[in-house]
């Protein structure tokens, strides 16, 4: 169930979150349960099985600025590692972070169901 203990234990950082959305809990909620849904995530993982490495690095970008607004550090540390990593748009190994990314997006899903 979402809460800020849930979402503490996760590893967000709920204060940085909540000041960011006026210290409202539901609207920062109601923003999380966006950010889940995002379309960047198909988008990077599209493009990057398609080897389109200028589109992978626009999702990343996207995201990792999702998720930092948010303070969802679980998620924002491998999106920002794997945005430095798209930077130049060439071919990187990147299933390691993209692993990481899907998983903890996954635990974040699970929480809010």
């Amino acid at each position: 169930m979402l809460s800020l203990d849930s979402l503490r234990s996760f590893g967000a950082n709920v204060d940085e979150g909540l000041n960011r959305c006026m210290k409202k809990e539901d609207f920062y909620f109601r923003l999380i349960k966006i950010a889940v849904n995002d379309k960047s995530f198909d988008n990077l993982k599209a493009a990057l099985d398609g080897g389109d490495f200028k589109a992978a690095f626009e999702a990343a970008h996207a995201l990792k600025g999702v998720m930092g607004n948010l303070a969802l550090t679980p998620i924002y540390e491998p999106t920002a590692e794997l945005t430095d990593l798209l930077r130049p748009q060439k071919p990187v190994e990147y299933k390691e972070l993209l692993g990481k990314i899907i998983s903890k997006t996954d635990e974040l899903k699970a929480i809010i169901e």
